[in-house]
C-alpha cells in the first residue's frame, strides 16, 4: 500500500500540493561525480534520442516526393518537435528525477497512470531500440550482401546488440562523451554530400510531388516523419544524472533541436536537387548510393561507416533512457527493487540494461517497417497522456517552482498541445490492424502488471517495504 503523506513544516510547496495517495518523486540516487552529465554530452544524447542524422529519412521521399518531404522536415518540427521539447523542458526541470515522464503522470493522475505511462513508453523505446541494428544492416548489406538475410543476418543482429549493450554498461559519462564524437563523425558525410551537391543542384527538382504513376503512401510518409523527429522527452529519464538539470535541460533541448533540423533539411535539399528523381529507389540505405553518384565510392564507404557510428549513438542513448526509466520506476515502487540495482564497478543500473536488451533482441527480427509502426502507436498513447499530465499539473500546481516555464497561459497551452495531439490521433487511426492487436495486448499486460505490483506490496514480496517501514525510513 502507498504510505500516507507525512506533513512537516519544512516540506516544500510541491509536497504540500501532492495528492495524499500519490508517491513522492524519487530522490535521485547519489551517483559518482564523474557520472554526472554536462551540457555538451546531454545535447548529443538528446540528438541521438531523437535523430542521429538523416539515416532512415529516405522513405519520406519515396512515399511522397521531394517537395512534401522537404516541407515535412521543415514544418513538422514546429508542429510536433517544439511543443514536445517545451513540455519536456518545463516538466524535467520541475521534477528532475530518474523516471522522467513516469513521474509527471504519477504526479498528475496517480500511480496507476504513472505505471501505464512507464509501460507504454518503455515498450515503445525497446521496440525503437530494436530498430537500430536492423537499420545498420540495411546499409552494411550494400557492402556485404551476405548479411541481407538468413543465418548470417541473425548472427550479425545478435552480435551488434550485445556489443552495444556492453558499452552502455560501462557508464553514462562514457555514453555522453562517446555521443559527442559519434555525432560529429556520423554527420560528416552528410555535410560533405551537401557541399558536393551544390554545383549540381537544379532547384526545380525540389518542387516535384513525385513521379507520375507513383501513388502517395501517406502512412509511410507520416510514420517516417514521426519516427525521425520524436522521443524528445526520453532524455528526461536521465534527469537525476545531469549536472544542474534545471539550467542544463532547456539549453540542451534548444541546441539539439537546431542540430537535428539542419541534419535533415540540408542533405535532403542537396541530394534531391542534384540527382534526377527515381522515386522507387528512395528506401532505407539509398543515401549511400547517392554519395557514390554525387562524390564517388569513397564517400559511399564513409556513409556506410557513418551509419554504423550513428547506430552506436542511437542505441546507446535509447538504452540509457530505458535503463534509467526502469531505475526510476523501481525507486517509485512501480517495479521490484531489484530493477534499481546498480553495478558496483560502473554505477550503472545493470538489470535495467539487461532487460531492454533481451526484449530488443526478440523484436529486432521483425521488419524495419513493422517496428516503426509499433513504436509510433505505443509512443502516441504515451504522448497523449504526457500532454494531459502537463496541462493538469499546470492547473493542479500553479504555484509550484518551475525553473523553466513555457511562456503561455492556459488557453495558449491548450492550443500548443492540441495540434500535435491531433497528429498523434491520426498516426493511431492509420495504423494496421496487427498494430492495434499488439498494442491492445501490451496495454492489458501493463494494467495487469500494475495490479500485480500492488498485490506484491501488500504481501511485501520482491523487496517491497510496508507503508510503516517507508515512514520510518523517511523519519530517519
Amino acid at each position: 500500500m502507498t504510505p500516507p503523506q507525512i506533513s512537516s513544516s519544512s516540506q516544500s510547496l510541491l509536497e504540500d500540493e501532492e495528492q495524499p495517495n500519490t508517491p513522492k518523486t524519487p530522490t535521485p540516487t547519489p551517483t559518482k561525480k564523474s557520472m554526472k552529465l554536462a551540457l555538451i554530452p546531454l545535447i548529443f544524447i538528446i540528438f541521438f534520442e531523437v535523430s542521429g542524422g538523416p539515416y532512415g529519412a529516405e522513405a519520406a521521399i519515396g512515399a511522397a516526393g521531394p517537395l512534401l518531404a522537404i516541407l515535412g522536415f521543415l514544418i513538422f518540427p514546429f508542429i510536433w518537435s517544439v511543443p514536445e521539447a517545451l513540455v519536456t523542458a518545463e516538466l524535467a526541470t520541475t521534477f528532475p528525477g530518474n523516471g522522467g515522464f513516469v513521474i509527471w503522470a504519477d504526479k498528475a493522475f496517480g500511480p496507476f497512470w504513472g505505471s501505464l505511462m512507464g509501460s507504454w513508453k518503455l515498450l515503445s523505446a525497446v521496440c525503437n531500440l530494436a530498430s537500430y541494428p536492423v537499420l545498420c544492416l540495411d546499409y552494411i548489406k550494400l557492402v556485404f550482401p551476405i548479411l541481407s538475410s538468413g543465418f548470417p543476418r541473425y548472427i550479425a543482429i545478435f552480435l551488434i546488440t550485445m556489443f552495444l549493450s556492453f558499452l552502455n554498461y560501462l557508464g553514462l559519462s562514457i555514453v555522453g562523451y562517446t555521443a559527442v564524437v559519434l555525432g560529429v563523425l556520423s554527420l560528416c558525410p552528410f555535410w560533405l554530400i551537401t557541399l558536393f551537391s551544390i554545383p549540381k543542384i537544379d532547384p526545380s527538382r525540389w518542387l516535384s510531388l513525385g513521379q507520375k504513376g507513383v501513388k502517395k503512401d501517406w502512412n509511410l510518409f507520416f510514420n517516417t516523419l514521426f519516427w525521425n523527429l520524436n522521443f524528445w522527452d526520453n532524455a528526461s529519464t536521465l534527469a537525476g544524472e545531469v549536472e544542474q538539470p534545471q539550467k542544463t535541460f532547456p539549453k540542451a533541448l534548444f541546441s539539439a533541436g537546431i542540430v537535428t533540423c539542419f541534419s535533415y533539411v540540408l542533405p535532403l535539399l542537396g541530394t534531391t536537387g542534384a540527382v534526377p528523381l527515381e522515386q522507387g529507389k528512395w528506401t532505407d540505405g539509398y543515401f549511400a548510393n547517392l554519395a557514390a553518384m554525387i562524390a564517388g565510392n569513397w564517400l559511399k564507404y564513409w556513409m556506410e561507416l557513418g551509419i554504423v557510428l550513428s547506430v552506436i549513438g542511437l542505441y546507446e542513448a535509447q538504452l540509457s533512457s530505458c535503463a534509467y526509466q526502469i531505475l526510476g520506476m523501481a525507486e517509485m515502487g512501480l517495479l521490484p527493487r531489484v530493477f534499481g540495482v546498480r553495478s558496483e564497478w560502473f554505477n550503472t543500473p545493470w538489470i535495467g540494461i539487461c532487460v531492454p536488451t533481451l526484449v530488443a533482441l526478440v523484436v529486432s527480427y521483425l521488419t524495419f517497417a513493422d517496428i516503426v509502426s509499433s513504436v509510433n502507436f505505443l509512443y502516441s498513447l504515451g504522448m497523449l497522456l504526457e500532454f494531459a499530465s502537463f496541462l493538469w499539473l499546470r492547473r493542479k500546481m500553479p504555484n509550484a517552482k518551475r525553473p523553466y516555464q513555457v511562456p503561455l497561459s492556459m488557453p495558449g497551452l491548450l492550443v500548443m498541445c492540441f495540434v500535435p495531439s491531433c497528429f498523434l490521433v491520426y498516426v493511431m487511426v492509420v495504423a494496421h490492424r496487427t498494430v492495434y492487436i499488439v498494442s491492445a495486448l501490451l496495454t492489458v499486460f501493463a494494467i495487469a502488471w500494475y495490479f500485480f505490483m500492488e498485490f506484491c506490496k501488500t504481501r511485501m514480496w520482491f523487496g517491497f517495504e510496508s507503508a510503516q517501514d517507508k515512514v520510518d525510513d523517511e523519519d530517519l
